[in-house]
């Protein structure tokens, strides 16, 4: 694995806890910090899959470059979130900074090691594993048989529960982003978001329009429908 570092290394705490995992024997572990600018690959496809990775603050992207030169995004990764953990020894993504972001990271080999022991360390893999294997079902759904504004409205309702503290969803991502999340143009994206303002369902907080109050959850929700 080569960690690309793009500004400072901070040394971090060696408790599994400050990785936003339980344990039952409180092992010591290393940990680092990386700060990654906006745009900065964390780790390539392809790459050996030796660390796995918390986001502390900022967002994440991992996306796939399709054979026609598309790129397809796979999943958003936000505060708190871990990601990186592999079946294999490889990545199957390329992960990059969304926005300017710190990231804690962990060895994978010692991660393991530590789960061989630790019952508690062993189901938070398996968890992890199966939430990674449930949402790109999910996501897959998503590509398949949604029609545009329900692509649009099921990111918005998710980004909804994952990011609003204060009934402000701050979205780091660009509609191009999103667009490459959904499977859909930039102009679609941006239509469906015009038409649920328009309708009064959401309200754009900021000129940049990506802070954005949700004012009608059901009425997003029924763009929502399970197909």
């Amino acid at each position: 694995m080569f960690v690309r570092l793009t500004t400072n290394v901070t040394s971090s705490p060696t408790s599994l806890v400050d990785f936003g995992m339980t344990s039952g024997s409180n092992p010591i572990v290393s940990l680092n910090e990386f700060t990654y600018k906006k745009g900065t690959e964390i780790f390539g496809e392809k790459e050996p899959a030796e660390y796995v990775y918390q986001v502390r603050t900022g967002a994440v992207r991992s996306y796939k470059l399709l054979t026609d030169g598309r790129r397809q995004i796979g999943s958003f990764h936000l505060a708190g979130d871990i990601f990186g953990l592999e079946n294999g020894d490889v990545h199957r993504f390329t992960a990059e900074a969304v926005v300017t972001t710190k990231v804690r990271l962990i060895k994978r080999r010692s991660l393991e090691a530590v789960a061989e022991s630790d019952a508690v360390v062993s189901r938070n893999l398996l968890g992890m594993t199966t939430l990674n294997l449930k949402h790109a079902e999910d996501h897959m759904l998503l590509l398949g048989r949604k029609n545009s504004l329900e692509k649009v409205a099921a990111f918005l309702l998710e980004m909804d529960e994952r990011l609003t503290t204060t009934g402000i969803v701050a979205l780091p991502m660009s509609r191009r982003d999103i667009a490459d999340y959904l499977g859909l143009t930039l102009e679609t994206v941006s239509r469906a978001i015009s038409r649920f303002h328009r309708a009064g369902l959401l309200h754009f907080i900021s000129n940049n329009q990506r802070e954005i109050s949700l004012r009608d959850r059901a009425g997003l929700e029924s763009f929502n429908l399970p197909a």
